[in-house]
Protein backbone atom coordinates (compact mmCIF):
# COMPACT_ATOMS: atom_id res chain seq x y z
CA UNK A 1 0.00 0.00 0.00
CA UNK A 2 1.60 3.15 -1.06
CA UNK A 3 1.78 6.05 1.72
CA UNK A 4 1.93 9.29 -0.39
CA UNK A 5 0.04 12.07 0.82
CA UNK A 6 1.04 15.54 0.27
CA UNK A 7 -0.59 19.00 0.55
CA UNK A 8 1.45 21.93 -1.39
CA UNK A 9 2.24 24.74 0.66
CA UNK A 10 1.22 28.51 -0.86
CA UNK A 11 4.34 31.07 -0.15
CA UNK A 12 4.19 35.12 -1.62
CA UNK A 13 7.77 35.96 -3.65
CA UNK A 14 8.84 39.51 -1.34
CA UNK A 15 11.68 39.72 -3.15
CA UNK A 16 13.28 38.81 -6.84
CA UNK A 17 17.07 38.16 -6.19
CA UNK A 18 19.00 36.95 -9.53
CA UNK A 19 18.06 35.20 -12.98
CA UNK A 20 19.34 31.53 -13.44
CA UNK A 21 20.42 32.40 -16.83
CA UNK A 22 21.43 28.85 -18.04
CA UNK A 23 17.93 27.88 -17.76
CA UNK A 24 16.37 28.41 -21.18
CA UNK A 25 13.11 29.61 -18.99
CA UNK A 26 15.14 32.02 -17.10
CA UNK A 27 14.15 30.75 -13.63
CA UNK A 28 15.23 33.04 -10.49
CA UNK A 29 15.85 32.88 -7.64
CA UNK A 30 13.45 34.94 -5.36
CA UNK A 31 12.75 35.14 -1.60
CA UNK A 32 9.45 33.97 0.02
CA UNK A 33 7.30 35.37 2.87
CA UNK A 34 8.33 31.94 4.70
CA UNK A 35 12.07 32.90 4.58
CA UNK A 36 13.28 30.48 2.46
CA UNK A 37 14.74 30.72 -1.07
CA UNK A 38 13.29 29.37 -4.01
CA UNK A 39 14.07 28.73 -7.40
CA UNK A 40 10.96 30.36 -8.97
CA UNK A 41 9.51 29.08 -12.79
CA UNK A 42 7.66 31.11 -14.27
CA UNK A 43 4.39 30.82 -15.35
CA UNK A 44 5.24 33.55 -18.37
CA UNK A 45 8.14 31.90 -19.56
CA UNK A 46 8.47 29.59 -23.18
CA UNK A 47 6.56 26.80 -22.75
CA UNK A 48 4.02 28.34 -20.10
CA UNK A 49 1.34 26.65 -17.65
CA UNK A 50 2.53 23.28 -19.24
CA UNK A 51 6.25 23.59 -18.01
CA UNK A 52 4.95 23.98 -14.37
CA UNK A 53 2.46 21.51 -14.55
CA UNK A 54 5.07 18.59 -15.97
CA UNK A 55 7.75 20.17 -13.15
CA UNK A 56 4.81 19.32 -10.80
CA UNK A 57 4.08 16.21 -11.91
CA UNK A 58 7.51 15.20 -12.77
CA UNK A 59 8.86 16.21 -8.94
CA UNK A 60 6.07 14.42 -6.92
CA UNK A 61 5.41 11.15 -9.01
CA UNK A 62 9.57 11.16 -7.87
CA UNK A 63 9.20 12.25 -4.17
CA UNK A 64 6.42 9.43 -4.45
CA UNK A 65 8.83 6.87 -5.73
CA UNK A 66 11.27 7.49 -2.35
CA UNK A 67 13.74 9.83 -4.66
CA UNK A 68 14.97 12.77 -3.43
CA UNK A 69 13.46 16.15 -4.65
CA UNK A 70 13.16 19.73 -3.13
CA UNK A 71 9.96 20.32 -1.66
CA UNK A 72 7.14 22.29 -4.56
CA UNK A 73 5.60 25.15 -3.18
CA UNK A 74 3.00 27.05 -5.07
CA UNK A 75 4.18 30.98 -5.36
CA UNK A 76 2.87 33.68 -6.16
CA UNK A 77 4.01 36.91 -7.30
CA UNK A 78 2.15 40.31 -7.28
CA UNK A 79 1.86 42.42 -9.96
CA UNK A 80 4.00 45.29 -8.60
CA UNK A 81 7.34 42.74 -9.49
CA UNK A 82 8.73 44.10 -12.74
CA UNK A 83 8.14 47.76 -12.41
CA UNK A 84 11.13 48.48 -11.77
CA UNK A 85 13.37 46.15 -13.04
CA UNK A 86 16.12 47.25 -15.99
CA UNK A 87 16.64 44.38 -17.69
CA UNK A 88 13.55 44.62 -20.05
CA UNK A 89 13.12 40.91 -21.01
CA UNK A 90 12.88 40.03 -17.44
CA UNK A 91 10.62 42.81 -16.44
CA UNK A 92 8.47 41.24 -19.38
CA UNK A 93 8.49 37.95 -17.91
CA UNK A 94 7.51 39.31 -14.45
CA UNK A 95 4.36 41.17 -16.16
CA UNK A 96 3.39 38.12 -17.78
CA UNK A 97 3.46 36.37 -14.40
CA UNK A 98 1.71 37.65 -12.07
CA UNK A 99 -0.27 35.03 -9.85
CA UNK A 100 0.46 31.55 -9.54
CA UNK A 101 3.90 29.86 -10.48
CA UNK A 102 5.77 26.79 -8.97
CA UNK A 103 8.70 27.62 -6.74
CA UNK A 104 11.28 24.82 -5.58
CA UNK A 105 13.39 24.70 -2.22
CA UNK A 106 16.80 26.22 -3.24
CA UNK A 107 19.15 23.85 -2.09
CA UNK A 108 22.26 26.13 -0.80
CA UNK A 109 26.00 25.00 -1.68
CA UNK A 110 24.62 21.98 -3.83
CA UNK A 111 26.56 21.37 -6.90
CA UNK A 112 25.78 19.91 -10.18
CA UNK A 113 25.65 16.53 -10.49
CA UNK A 114 28.76 15.01 -12.60
CA UNK A 115 29.03 11.59 -13.40
CA UNK A 116 33.00 11.95 -13.88
CA UNK A 117 33.42 12.41 -10.01
CA UNK A 118 30.08 10.48 -8.50
CA UNK A 119 29.30 7.08 -9.28
CA UNK A 120 25.85 6.12 -8.61
CA UNK A 121 24.56 3.15 -6.75
CA UNK A 122 23.24 1.14 -9.77
CA UNK A 123 19.91 0.38 -8.13
CA UNK A 124 19.64 3.84 -8.15
CA UNK A 125 20.71 5.00 -11.28
CA UNK A 126 18.32 2.22 -12.67
CA UNK A 127 15.49 3.85 -10.59
CA UNK A 128 16.03 7.47 -11.81
CA UNK A 129 16.61 6.07 -15.46
CA UNK A 130 12.93 4.22 -15.10
CA UNK A 131 11.48 7.26 -13.60
CA UNK A 132 12.53 9.07 -17.01
CA UNK A 133 11.29 6.93 -19.41
CA UNK A 134 8.39 6.83 -17.53
CA UNK A 135 7.73 10.02 -17.46
CA UNK A 136 9.42 11.08 -20.79
CA UNK A 137 11.98 13.34 -19.63
CA UNK A 138 14.29 14.56 -22.14
CA UNK A 139 16.02 16.67 -20.35
CA UNK A 140 18.74 14.30 -17.85
CA UNK A 141 21.51 14.50 -20.39
CA UNK A 142 25.17 14.74 -19.83
CA UNK A 143 25.06 18.07 -21.02
CA UNK A 144 22.79 18.76 -18.72
CA UNK A 145 21.96 16.34 -15.79
CA UNK A 146 19.38 18.23 -13.84
CA UNK A 147 20.72 16.89 -10.66
CA UNK A 148 22.21 18.21 -7.67
CA UNK A 149 24.42 16.73 -4.92
CA UNK A 150 25.40 18.06 -1.36
CA UNK A 151 27.31 15.73 1.25
CA UNK A 152 26.88 12.79 -1.00
CA UNK A 153 23.30 13.02 -1.46
CA UNK A 154 21.69 13.36 -4.81
CA UNK A 155 18.78 15.14 -5.28
CA UNK A 156 16.30 15.42 -8.53
CA UNK A 157 15.79 18.57 -10.22
CA UNK A 158 13.73 20.62 -13.02
CA UNK A 159 11.04 18.09 -14.19
CA UNK A 160 9.71 20.81 -16.86
CA UNK A 161 10.41 18.91 -19.79
CA UNK A 162 8.96 15.79 -18.63
CA UNK A 163 5.67 14.91 -20.78
CA UNK A 164 6.31 16.51 -24.01
CA UNK A 165 3.16 14.66 -25.43
CA UNK A 166 0.85 17.43 -23.84
CA UNK A 167 2.56 19.89 -26.15
CA UNK A 168 0.14 18.18 -28.56
CA UNK A 169 -2.93 16.26 -27.24
CA UNK A 170 -3.14 14.38 -30.54
CA UNK A 171 -3.18 10.74 -30.51
CA UNK A 172 -2.11 10.78 -26.69
CA UNK A 173 -2.82 6.96 -26.13
CA UNK A 174 -0.59 6.39 -29.20
CA UNK A 175 2.09 8.18 -27.30
CA UNK A 176 1.20 6.82 -23.78
CA UNK A 177 2.91 3.52 -25.57
CA UNK A 178 5.50 5.34 -26.84
CA UNK A 179 9.14 3.19 -26.07
CA UNK A 180 11.25 6.50 -25.43
CA UNK A 181 14.17 6.20 -27.86
CA UNK A 182 15.52 9.26 -26.44
CA UNK A 183 16.62 7.17 -22.69
CA UNK A 184 19.39 6.43 -24.98
CA UNK A 185 21.00 10.07 -24.29
CA UNK A 186 19.95 9.73 -20.60
CA UNK A 187 23.17 10.69 -18.56
CA UNK A 188 23.24 7.40 -15.81
CA UNK A 189 22.38 4.87 -18.64
CA UNK A 190 26.07 3.29 -18.28
CA UNK A 191 25.41 3.02 -14.78
CA UNK A 192 21.78 1.59 -15.11
CA UNK A 193 22.27 -2.61 -14.60
CA UNK A 194 19.26 -3.41 -12.56
CA UNK A 195 16.42 -2.02 -14.72
CA UNK A 196 14.38 -4.75 -14.53
CA UNK A 197 14.52 -4.82 -10.48
CA UNK A 198 13.48 -1.11 -10.80
CA UNK A 199 10.61 -1.81 -12.85
CA UNK A 200 8.98 -3.88 -10.09
CA UNK A 201 9.84 -1.50 -7.35
CA UNK A 202 9.14 1.64 -9.00
CA UNK A 203 5.43 0.39 -9.79
CA UNK A 204 4.83 -1.01 -6.24
CA UNK A 205 5.79 2.99 -4.99
CA UNK A 206 4.30 4.05 -8.13
CA UNK A 207 0.08 2.73 -7.76
CA UNK A 208 -2.85 4.29 -9.66
CA UNK A 209 -3.77 5.90 -6.22
CA UNK A 210 -0.47 7.54 -6.17
CA UNK A 211 -1.03 8.58 -9.76
CA UNK A 212 -4.51 10.06 -9.00
CA UNK A 213 -3.21 11.65 -5.72
CA UNK A 214 -0.57 13.38 -7.78
CA UNK A 215 -2.55 14.68 -10.59
CA UNK A 216 -5.45 16.10 -7.87
CA UNK A 217 -2.86 18.68 -6.71
CA UNK A 218 -2.43 20.42 -10.35
CA UNK A 219 -4.42 23.69 -9.57
CA UNK A 220 -7.12 25.08 -12.15
CA UNK A 221 -4.97 27.86 -12.55
CA UNK A 222 -2.28 25.91 -14.22
CA UNK A 223 -4.83 24.05 -16.57
CA UNK A 224 -5.21 27.27 -18.68
CA UNK A 225 -5.43 25.02 -22.13
CA UNK A 226 -8.81 23.19 -21.85
CA UNK A 227 -11.56 21.76 -19.66
CA UNK A 228 -9.29 21.47 -16.25
CA UNK A 229 -10.59 18.23 -15.44
CA UNK A 230 -10.64 17.27 -18.80
CA UNK A 231 -6.69 17.67 -18.52
CA UNK A 232 -6.72 16.21 -14.95
CA UNK A 233 -8.33 12.98 -16.76
CA UNK A 234 -5.90 13.46 -19.61
CA UNK A 235 -2.91 13.27 -17.82
CA UNK A 236 -4.30 10.77 -15.67
CA UNK A 237 -5.13 7.77 -18.27
CA UNK A 238 -1.65 8.49 -20.00
CA UNK A 239 0.10 8.06 -16.88
CA UNK A 240 -1.79 5.11 -15.49
CA UNK A 241 -1.71 3.59 -19.38
CA UNK A 242 2.27 3.92 -19.29
CA UNK A 243 2.56 2.34 -15.71
CA UNK A 244 0.23 -0.98 -17.06
CA UNK A 245 2.61 -1.38 -20.50
CA UNK A 246 5.85 -0.50 -18.60
CA UNK A 247 7.38 -3.38 -20.48
CA UNK A 248 7.26 -1.03 -23.63
CA UNK A 249 9.84 1.42 -22.09
CA UNK A 250 12.24 -1.03 -19.93
CA UNK A 251 12.95 -2.79 -22.89
CA UNK A 252 14.44 0.31 -24.39
CA UNK A 253 15.97 1.47 -21.59
CA UNK A 254 17.81 -2.12 -21.06
CA UNK A 255 18.74 -2.16 -24.72
CA UNK A 256 20.15 1.54 -23.94
CA UNK A 257 21.62 0.71 -21.16
CA UNK A 258 23.66 -2.05 -22.56
CA UNK A 259 24.81 -0.42 -26.07
CA UNK A 260 28.60 0.16 -26.35
CA UNK A 261 29.82 3.71 -25.16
Amino acid sequence: MDSYEREIRSVNVVRYLTPLREGGSLPAIVEADDGFLQVLKFRGAGQGTKALVAELIGGEIARAAGLKVPEIVFAFLDESFGRTEPDEEIQDLLKASIGLNLGIHYISGAITYDPAVMKLDSKLASKILWLDAFLTNVDRTARNTNMLTLKRDLWLIDHGACLYFHHSWDRWEEQSLNPFHKIKDHVLRYQAHHIAQANEEMKSMITEDVINKVISLIPDELLTYDAPEKMRDMYRKFLINRLHHSAIFVKEAIHAASAQF
